[in-house]
């Protein structure tokens, strides 16, 4: 184990850490928006009336959110692959 293992176990340890702070609180709000769009979509099918499929706030704020955790959890990734090369190194 020499001094380049323990900087990218170091390294990817902080970008998992980073990487899910980031991108969990972002999942969770799309979650919420995404199950509360459907929601809207099941009223307005047992209304009756249809729904105007422009863009709203709410599915612009989702488009966000999901690209906010999709490249946080890509962060997070990143780092379990540089543990997974802390690992392999053999320096």
């Amino acid at each position: 184990m020499g001094p380049v293992n323990l900087l990218l176990w170091a390294i990817g340890v902080v970008l998992i850490v980073v990487g899910y702070t980031r991108a969990a609180p972002a999942w969770r709000r799309y979650s919420a928006l995404r199950a509360q769009d459907q929601n809207v979509q099941r009223y307005e099918q047992w209304r009756g009336g249809p729904r105007d499929d422009g863009r709203t706030g709410a599915s612009v704020a989702m488009a966000l959110l999901q690209r906010t955790a999709r490249t946080w959890g890509a962060v997070a990734v990143a780092g379990f692959v540089l543990v997974f090369l802390g690992f392999l190194v053999r320096l």
